[in-house]
């Protein structure tokens, strides 16, 4: 069974999925870098080539070849749960965990993340904090409807999160058949 990482960029996904597969043994693979290295461009180059559409075709291709995989920790991209062939492929083989933050602490370790300035596209025309609350609320639903279960990183460290998910998983590998 893979474990999904899903939300917000700078909620942790990254941070965690690589702990989290240290501590674990298994590959961890972000699906933004996956999708990077298999195209040979940045997501914002993508955007600003083919705009938001192509981004999730080729996003919901890449989610759908490593859910054909076993045994990874997977960061999926921000946006993935807006397609809900993506989240069906996620669910098919996978654990998918929702990692959760406040706007302001998001917009804080964005602000400290050199990657967010030079290889994230905007994704409206507000100013950044501005961005992340409207597009917080948009994609709420999709997390939720998404997520098996929820961690909210905001006042957590990354290890206190790998905690977590490490119970969720062993309580769920328990109980799976088979």
């Amino acid at each position: 069974m893979n474990i999904y990482l899903i939300g917000f960029r700078g909620t942790g996904k990254t941070t965690v999925g690589r702990l989290l597969a240290k501590y674990l043994e298994r590959e961890f693979i972000d699906a933004d870098d996956y999708l990077e290295k298999k195209i040979g461009k940045t997501i914002k180059q993508i955007f600003q080539e083919g705009g938001e559409g192509l981004f999730r075709d080729m996003e919901g291709e890449v989610i759908r070849e490593l859910s054909g995989m076993e045994d990874k920790i997977v960061a999926a991209g921000g946006g993935a749960v807006l397609r809900e062939k993506n989240v069906r492929n996620m669910k098919r083989n996978g654990l998918v965990i929702l990692l959760e933050a406040d706007a302001h602490t998001i917009h804080d370790r964005l602000q400290r993340d050199p990657r967010s300035h030079t290889q994230r596209p905007n994704l409206t025309n507000l100013d950044s904090l501005n961005e992340i609350i409207h597009l917080l609320e948009y994609r709420r639903p999709y997390y939720e409807k998404a997520a098996d279960h929820r961690i909210d990183t905001t006042t957590i460290s990354p290890a206190e999160a790998v905690k977590a998910i490490l119970s969720i998983y062993k309580s769920r590998s328990k109980n799976r058949p088979g």
